[in-house]
């Protein structure tokens, strides 16, 4: 086995193809039938042991209770991916899912979407630099109408550039940043007043939904709605949206729909209805976060249904997934869980990185239907994927190219998926990492570790952080609680450059990687490292500066838009 695993290092992993073979499951093109709509669900911080099939029913509270139905009968008509990989926080996933790029390729800080630096017109703000192709810009070229909903957070500078009409998108309602307040929709202030978050672009509309507001009493602890002052769980309107887009969507074209939860990030807010349902859990935060997951796999049900009225779900791609683990750092009060992975978002453990994920939909083969695959996957991956199921016969992205850009890093997974290859497209998983010290500071791009087929897992921490990689903690199959004392930012791991310093585990054996086997396996480890260094210094590497905090984003948001925050450098 050795032998041969230190040959594979020294290719790179899968190529970047759409092709395939006329008779490997539902896909268009070259005479084929209809292509299938393209559903794709993305959860946000959504915790491994928060799902009905990675929760233990015995010890789960509360026992012998269902938490998403919905979202399990959905994934056991489909296939389930079981190591699905993705970055550690927010936006360099979606950016990673939205270029088909690795994050190191793409991007991997957290900055705030008001950032700019006049130096690096491409890549100097926050996302995807602006000569990347996005996906959906693939699909639309195959005749895809394409709509988003919910989470940006690739991007808000420039309309030409960074806006989701730039990336491909036909219509959207979302916002822009990291996370907004769920019933005042405000994230961050200018000159003191809060800014609200909230946009809706169409072919006749581009502005602030101003009309979707709420009214100033409408909070958390004030849910009371009236016609004169409404108060509208954001998911809500987030779910109307995409329910409405399904059900006036024209037959004659395949829908690429892109819903993107604010579900289940901070703050933790919920319609107390839902609440209520879980007021035996005495944690209050593990309370919220019960309440949250449950009000989003009934929003997920209630698009499903849609589909099914529609009967599209017959002919229809259905991917869930969440953009990184659960969030435990701060004590337990932000109500994650990974439980029994290690750590959770923020860090590159397990528990950081490996993410909830399936596809369903009628498009899978009923032949593959109940099962569940243990072969590496990302989440840059689906640009290929639905590249080669709506027939494009290449993603080469010339303009990137043209922009002295990194190449794409996504395999077509639809084959392996469906059975019509056996042989499992990725060999391996570059692992992402920022020097950045705080969450969402600016950074240079770090090559983190690396995963590779077999299970062996290397990491190596920024030397910036004395070589520490965050989160080296567990938690509890009911954690947050009120007997647990754990601060899981003081638990980090030196994960360095010697095997007698160094972290080396192999997930498969060791999925909560508690066997440190960078000693035992020093040429294994050295080998990892030699790639990870050579990976470092190659090419893929994108490290742009994203700059500072740009004066104008708040001065457009005060003048233009009303108080809602938008494209600001054009």
């Amino acid at each position: 086995m050795l032998p041969r695993l230190l040959g594979l290092l020294g290719v790179a992993c899968g190529t970047t193809t759409a092709a395939r073979a006329p008779d490997e499951g539902t896909r268009g093109g070259h005479g084929a039938a209809p292509p299938p709509h393209i559903i794709h669900i993305v959860a946000d911080d959504l915790g491994w042991s928060y799902v009905d099939w990675h929760r233990d029913p015995r010890t789960a509270d509360p026992p012998d209770t269902p938490l998403t139905p919905r979202l399990d009968a959905l994934r056991r008509a489909g296939v389930t991916l079981e190591r699905h990989y993705a970055f550690q926080y927010c936006s360099p996933s979606r950016s990673a899912l939205l270029s088909g790029r690795n994050p190191i390729s793409v991007n991997v800080q957290n900055v705030v979407p008001e950032v700019s630096n006049p130096e690096d017109p491409v890549g100097g703000w926050q996302g995807i630099p602006t000569a990347m192709t996005g996906l959906a810009e693939v699909l639309r070229r195959r005749g895809y109408r394409t709509e988003a909903v919910g989470k940006w957070d690739v991007g808000m500078a420039t309309a030409a550039h960074h806006h989701p009409r730039a990336r491909g998108f036909d219509a959207w309602t979302g916002y822009w940043h990291h996370a907004n307040d769920y019933w005042t929709f405000a994230e961050e202030t200018c000159d003191g007043e809060a800014v609200q978050d909230l946009w809706h672009y169409n072919a006749t509309f581009d502005g602030p939904a101003t009309w979707l507001r709420n009214g100033p009493s409408c909070t958390q602890g004030n849910q009371t709605h009236t016609a004169a002052s409404p108060c509208v769980y954001e998911e809500q309107l987030l779910a109307d949206h995409a329910v409405r887009a399904v059900e006036e969507h024209d037959d004659t074209a395949p829908l690429f729909l892109y819903w993107a939860l604010h579900l289940v990030h901070m703050p933790l807010q919920v319609p107390d209805a839902y609440l209520a349902r879980f007021d035996g859990i005495p944690d209050e935060p593990r309370r919220f976060m019960t309440a949250m997951v449950r009000y989003a796999d009934d929003e997920v049900g209630r698009l499903v249904d849609a589909l099914e009225r529609r009967g599209m779900l017959a002919n229809a791609v259905v991917t869930f997934h969440s953009d990184n683990g659960g969030e435990i750092m701060g004590a337990g009060a932000c109500g994650g869980n990974n439980w029994p992975l290690t750590g959770g978002k923020f860090s590159n453990f397990e528990g950081g990185i490996r993410v909830n994920a399936f596809v369903s939909g009628g498009a899978v083969p009923e032949a593959r239907r109940g099962a569940a695959l243990s072969q590496l996957s990302t989440l840059w991956d689906w640009y290929a994927t639905y590249a080669g199921i709506a027939g494009a016969d290449s993603i080469d992205d010339a303009a990137a190219a043209a922009a002295g850009l990194p190449p794409l890093d996504s395999v077509d997974q639809w084959p392996y998926v469906t059975g019509a290859n056996a042989t499992p497209p990725r060999r391996e998983v570059v692992i992402g990492d920022t020097t950045a010290v705080y969450p969402n500071a600016d950074g240079r791009t770090r090559v983190g570790g690396i995963l590779v087929e077999g299970g062996w897992k290397l990491l190596l921490g920024p030397p910036d952080k004395l070589y520490t990689v965050g989160q080296y903690v567990r938690t509890g199959p009911n954690w947050p609680n009120a007997s647990s004392h754990l601060v899981p930012l003081l638990h980090p791991k030196t994960c360095g450059r010697e095997p007698a310093r160094g972290c080396l585990f192999n997930v498969l054996r060791d999925p909560t990687e508690r066997r440190n086997l960078a000693a035992t396996n020093a040429t294994l480890f050295r080998a990892l490292l030699a790639r990870v260094d050579a990976l470092q210094q190659s090419s893929e590497v994108y490290s742009p500066i994203r700059g500072k905090v740009d004066p104008r984003a708040c001065e457009v948001a005060t003048n233009k838009y009303g108080g809602f925050w938008g494209p600001f450098a054009d």
